[in-house]
């Protein structure tokens, strides 16, 4: 049995700890981190998967995976920059990180957000929709080849070109226009 919630400040250790187990110790030097710099993620869509409750006496389970979203600008347009998402490496392997995917990408298409992108494996994310995006640029290095990104709403990303750059307002709602 799993728990789902949003990540709340009292997990940020926890999920913090999760990401240095799960990535590289240089993880926060990378393009993607610069951008999160100052600003506000979008904590509905920053999400934590528990195993459960422990001895029913509603605390926290143990902390498997985590996802989030941060605001980030493509010429002008909002974007969620999706990542990071971990998964404990001992629950690797039994869909967690796609159900977190699944679960935000849905919450958020609810929210208004147009348009999703994010730094990572092609053939991994493509099984939730996600296409390298043409003419999208990180900041450098990031492979181009990895620059991906999902339309929640068709035709969001057609003729969406430019450098991403950080949002420069805290974005922990989907305004007008996003």
């Amino acid at each position: 049995m799993y728990s789902l919630s949003p990540e709340t400040d009292a997990d940020t250790p926890e999920v913090e700890a999760l990401l240095d187990l799960c990535f590289a110790p240089g993880r926060t030097a990378l393009s993607s981190y610069r951008l999160r710099e100052g600003v506000a993620p979008v904590r509905e869509l920053c999400l934590t998967l528990r195993a459960g409750t422990s001895d029913g006496d509603g605390s926290a389970g143990v902390l498997l995976a985590a996802i989030r979203y941060w605001p980030v600008r493509v010429a002008g347009q909002k974007v969620l920059l999706l990542g990071p998402v971990a998964v404990h490496p001992t629950a690797q392997g039994e869909g967690l990180g796609g159900l977190l995917m699944r679960e935000s990408l849905s919450l958020a298409a609810a929210m208004g957000w147009q348009r999703v992108m994010l730094v990572g494996d092609a053939p991994y994310y493509s099984r939730f929709g996600f296409s390298r995006l043409e003419g999208v640029e990180m900041p450098p290095p990031t492979n181009p080849d990895r620059v991906l990104g999902l339309e929640l709403e068709p035709g969001a990303w057609v003729d969406l070109r430019g450098t991403v750059t950080r949002e420069t307002a805290a974005a922990n709602a989907c305004p007008s226009g996003a």
